[in-house]
């Protein structure tokens, strides 16, 4: 009996000896796999608001209109998963209430600014023939200036889109885009995939919203170059911090 018991531990042994090193190695895979997805993608969707650009746009449009810090909260709440994007959103757009002058003031006097590197990275994926889109739950026009900035199509910018009655005061937002609720950004890919045929999409971005979005998305990248969000530093198997990291990628291969 104790002879048997102690080939039976032996076995056990081997088996969690063989379990471990099987595990070590898939870990490694898994981020070469990822890098590997990023560098044949077949298109590369990024979030705007602190990844592309290095503010939260309706942070901006919040201060400009005069409740900055209510709504900046707000939106750390959002960011980090713990409301839903459509009650978020609904709530920081009903304290702000921004008419249409004010949202084309903001973007005239105060221009969002870009993330360094990001201008030369989305120039590189066009080099490689990589179609370069924005997923934001910004709004539609304060993307589409980011957009053009970066030689993105506008064709190629999903945000939200704010309403305004004939007079330019504020009557709400779009809330049939996908990207008005939480996963929007998800069928947004979706979309892409099935109307492209894309085989490989990467989606690239700093906050919860944009990790949710992988599946559909065949890679995520955690950006933390201008906000660390510590859920998605946490839980992304691939997190950087400056987009000189991925250009490397580009440049390697």
């Amino acid at each position: 009996m104790a002879q048997h018991r102690v080939q039976c531990n032996d076995r056990q042994k081997e088996l969690l000896l063989f379990s471990f090193s099987r595990k070590v190695p898939r870990r490694m895979t898994s981020l070469l796999e990822l890098k590997e997805i990023f560098r044949n993608a077949d298109a590369v969707c990024f979030d705007v608001d602190s990844t592309v650009i290095k503010e939260e746009g309706i942070d901006e449009l919040a201060k400009f209109c005069g409740v900055g810090d209510a709504v900046a909260e707000m939106t750390r709440r959002a960011m980090g998963g713990s409301v839903t994007f459509k009650a978020a959103l609904t709530a920081r757009l009903g304290l702000i209430r921004p008419s249409w002058e004010q949202v084309q003031k903001l973007i005239s006097d105060h221009p969002p600014q870009l993330t360094p590197g990001i201008r030369e990275l989305v120039s590189r994926l066009h080099q490689r023939g990589i179609q370069v889109f924005l997923i934001s739950g910004g709004f539609q026009s304060i993307v589409e200036h980011v957009a053009l900035q970066v030689n993105i199509p506008t064709a190629n910018v999903f945000a939200n889109r704010l309403k305004f009655y004939f007079n330019g005061e504020y009557a709400g937002f779009d809330e049939t885009q996908p990207t008005a609720e939480s996963g929007g950004k998800g069928k947004v890919i979706s979309h892409l995939k099935e109307q492209y045929h894309f085989k490989k999409v990467v989606m690239i971005g700093d906050g919860a919203t944009d990790m949710e979005a992988c599946p559909p998305a065949d890679c995520f990248i955690g950006f933390g170059g201008n906000v660390i969000r510590k859920q998605v530093k946490e839980k992304a198997k691939w997190y950087i911090t400056h987009f000189d990291e991925l250009l490397k990628e580009l440049e390697e291969r």
